[in-house]
């Protein structure tokens, strides 16, 4: 089940009170979370002031009756915000929560206090309250998420960068439960680095559909210039990207393979794919499938090469965190003698969003062993400077677990004289992440996204997948 980014996020509200504090300290926060809502892009499913005490949940009553209207609304519910405008009571929060049974992502808001304003007529104690919910909702066995400061209005603009940042992180969340992934024919022989587990995968809600490269190539051979869906698809690359030297035959082998993985993606109900490439494809179909892998990534339906599903997984992971597309590269080549420079380097399948300067060309590299006359498809562009999240999600099959790490750096606009789609990044101490990655087991594919998004991502697979997560 795809996650649109660019869908409003609908959100269960529970404002927790307690009858001994001031009811107008509920009504007054419903209007600031409306305020708050609207800024942020987000529906809300709350109770109605005169379903409960202003809309408050206290009792086991008002639980049940909260919890009820969640049920109703589970298919819209991504997650979960408990406000606490007063102490609350911790109670009612677990209780709707254990009683809703959503298994979303939870947000815990407590007000501040003014400390002018600490009489009987405006004290809120939500400080002492939030410790209170956290502590039943740890108890109660429910995963939560905290507020940067213990306590902040929902006017405050650190709380609207938590609501932008959790709301994120339901899309990560909900997408990688129901996450489904083509894997387009055999891992090539010399990528046992690109192994993964089925099992694990599947254990967390992740399905991966399977099919040999040879139906694939069977059904595009089949297909000619004349059929119309092969010059739609035509026409939508060439108006995607310059095709340079590409000889017209060329362009409409890479056309017909666009077709039959668009119609297999549509078949299948896929989010994202992995697809043999080297070298199958160049020997057997005598072309690259770069281009196509490209505008699907682009369009938000992430493709990876060397059928690495679980590097597809994290670029999907990344999109949903960002908004973004995702590319998967290479940690490639030392940048000279900077040591927190690296080279990130691919044959060419890269989103268009990172490449201002797209143009369709060859694999040299490849060519050098089957013929360049055979990798046309293959994209070449630079990446210029921008922010950089970077991770890897994997399977260790050894352990039972799923394993990732993410970091945050930069791309550079640093010299770089190369063929392919290439970028420079810049990573803080990047010389023990290496370190990291390589006692650790990871792949030399790593995913890149054009955002800071890793505290996101650690919160999504760390907290609430239960995933293993080194934040770099």
């Amino acid at each position: 089940m795809s996650v649109k980014t660019s869908e409003p996020v609908t959100l269960g509200v529970i404002i927790g009170n307690r009858d001994f504090f001031p009811d107008r300290l509920v009504a007054e926060c419903r209007a600031d979370l409306l305020e708050a809502f609207q800024k942020a892009g987000v529906k809300a499913i709350m109770l109605d002031e005169s379903v409960t005490k202003l809309g408050g949940v206290e009792t086991f009553q008002e639980a049940q009756k909260c919890a009820d209207l969640f049920r109703n609304h589970a298919s819209e519910i991504m997650g979960v915000l408990v406000v606490l405008p007063n102490f609350g009571d911790e109670k009612g929060v677990a209780e709707t929560l254990k009683w809703a049974r959503l298994d979303v992502p939870v947000l815990i808001q407590a007000y501040p206090d003014d400390l002018n304003r600490l009489d009987v007529a405006r004290r809120r104690d939500a400080w002492c309250g939030k410790i209170s919910v956290c502590n039943n909702l740890y108890q109660f066995g429910i995963k939560y998420s905290l507020t940067t400061k213990h306590v902040v209005h929902p006017s405050d603009p650190s709380f609207h960068s938590d609501l932008l940042n959790f709301v994120a992180t339901c899309r990560v969340v909900k997408g990688l439960r129901n996450v489904r992934i083509g894997a387009i024919g055999a891992r090539p022989g010399g990528f046992n680095t690109v192994r993964y587990s089925e099992k694990i995968l599947q254990r967390n809600g992740i399905s991966v559909v399977t099919v040999d490269l040879s139906q694939i190539l069977g059904h595009a051979n089949k297909l000619t210039a004349a059929d119309q869906p092969v010059k739609e698809r035509l026409d939508a690359i060439k108006a995607y990207t310059p095709t340079g030297r590409t000889p017209d035959d060329k362009l409409v082998q890479i056309a017909k393979l666009d077709v039959v993985l668009n119609n297999f993606m549509a078949e299948h109900s896929l989010d994202a794919t992995a697809i043999q490439c080297w070298t199958s494809l160049q020997q057997n179909y005598g072309c690259n499938v770069c281009t196509s892998m490209s505008i699907m990534s682009e369009n938000m339906l992430p493709s990876a090469c060397e059928v690495d599903v679980t590097g597809t997984l994290s670029m999907y992971a990344m999109q949903l965190a960002s908004g973004s597309p995702s590319a998967l590269v290479d940690w490639n080549n030392n940048y000279a003698d900077d040591e927190n420079k690296c080279v990130l380097f691919h044959c060419g399948n890269w989103a268009k969003s990172f490449l201002p300067d797209i143009q369709m060309s060859t694999a040299p590299i490849l060519g050098t062993t089957i013929g360049e006359e055979n990798t046309y498809g293959a994209l070449d562009g630079r990446t210029p400077a921008s922010p950089l999240t970077f991770g890897r999600i994997s399977t260790d099959d050894t352990k039972g677990v799923i394993k990732a790490y993410v970091g945050e750096g930069a791309l550079t606009d640093d010299a770089l004289n190369t063929f392919g789609n290439r970028a420079v990044a810049q990573i803080d101490n990047l010389q023990s992440l290496m370190k990291y990655i390589c006692r650790n087991g990871f792949e030399h594919h790593v995913v890149m996204n054009a955002s800071k998004t890793a505290g996101i991502l650690t919160e999504a697979m760390e907290n609430y997948m239960g995933w293993e997560v080194y934040n770099h």
